[in-house]
């Protein structure tokens, strides 16, 4: 998250130790319930994972934590951050310019700041949706669905190229809200996500599910099953995704990663083997249509019939 001023401020310098309690926290947890989900590949899955969605729900099983997991989410957090900083001031930058050349004026409306958090759930909703549906920017967010562990320190697993969707959030400064308000609703939003990383939360109120994205929800979204594919991307409301159709409720065991797993704790790799991947594609596609559609079909798209 970059802010328009200072790229971390009291409430980041805060947050650290509460992620380090709460993870303590969950890992405690969950050492108490039994480690029966398998790992790999769907292509090795058993045909109850792979069974029609209708099916009873079976029961979830956490994994809890692994320390070479959770060390490489630790070190994408650092990568992040310092990419953030390196990053925030051409940001920061080209939002003021917006903001001065804006077309509207809702920043000096009462509610400015609750327009601020609903406008950038709604365009956090499309970012996180075009993020798995175009190739170059799944290479950015793949980094964050590469463990097939989930838990808290799942959501620290942040990729070092969200510079790459920058623009998406221009239409708020070019609306007239304030930078700072932009900045500190991009912010409050990421922290919110935090906590639906975990599996030692079941279900929230059925008022709560209706509305808000949950550890319900988002445990769907990284799933690697297939109807959980590309499902629930709502930051804090899944509203969104019942609106424009990409809603799915929980129905049974989850199986966390990739479809083809990467199987590395190298954070680097981690970071960027979809960039290589998508060279190599590249490099060996003819035509400039195939080159083109490496980069910007889909995750998977290929040009042969």
């Amino acid at each position: 998250m970059k802010k328009s001023a200072l790229p971390i401020d009291a409430l980041d310098l805060a947050s650290g130790p509460v992620f380090v309690v709460t993870m303590l926290a969950e890992a405690r947890s969950l050492k108490r319930r039994p480690e029966l989900r398998e790992f790999g590949d769907l292509d090795d899955a058993t045909s109850a994972e792979l069974a029609d969605a209708t099916r009873p729900a079976d029961p979830l099983v956490p994994v809890g934590y692994e320390r070479r997991d959770t060390t490489a989410s630790l070190l994408m957090l650092v990568g992040n951050v310092a990419v953030n900083l390196a990053t925030a001031a051409a940001v920061g930058r080209l939002h003021r310019f917006v903001y001065r050349n804006r077309v509207v004026d809702l920043g000096n409306r009462r509610g400015s700041f609750v327009i601020s958090m609903v406008l950038w759930d709604f365009l956090y909703y499309w970012n996180h949706r075009w993020m798995h549906e175009v190739r170059l920017f799944w290479a950015n967010h793949v980094t964050h669905h590469s463990s097939e562990y989930y838990n808290l320190s799942t959501a620290l697993r942040q990729p070092w190229s969200g510079y790459l969707l920058a623009w998406v959030y221009l239409p708020m400064p070019a609306l007239g809200l304030k930078p700072q308000h932009v900045a500190r609703a991009g912010q409050l939003n990421l922290l919110y996500q935090y906590w639906i990383h975990t599996e030692a939360v079941d279900r929230l109120p059925p008022s709560a599910e209706a509305v808000l994205n949950t550890p319900s929800h988002h445990r769907v979204h990284h799933g690697a099953n297939p109807q959980y594919l590309d499902k629930n991307y709502g930051g804090i409301l899944i509203t969104w995704d019942k609106l424009f159709g990409t809603f799915e409720p929980e129905v049974r065991k989850i199986k966390y990663g990739l479809t083809k797993n990467i199987r590395t704790f190298n954070p680097v790799r981690i970071g960027y083997h979809e960039f290589v991947d998508i060279t190599r594609d590249v490099r060996s596609a003819r035509g400039l249509r195939a080159k083109l559609g490496h980069v910007f079909r889909r995750p998977g798209w290929s040009p042969d019939p």
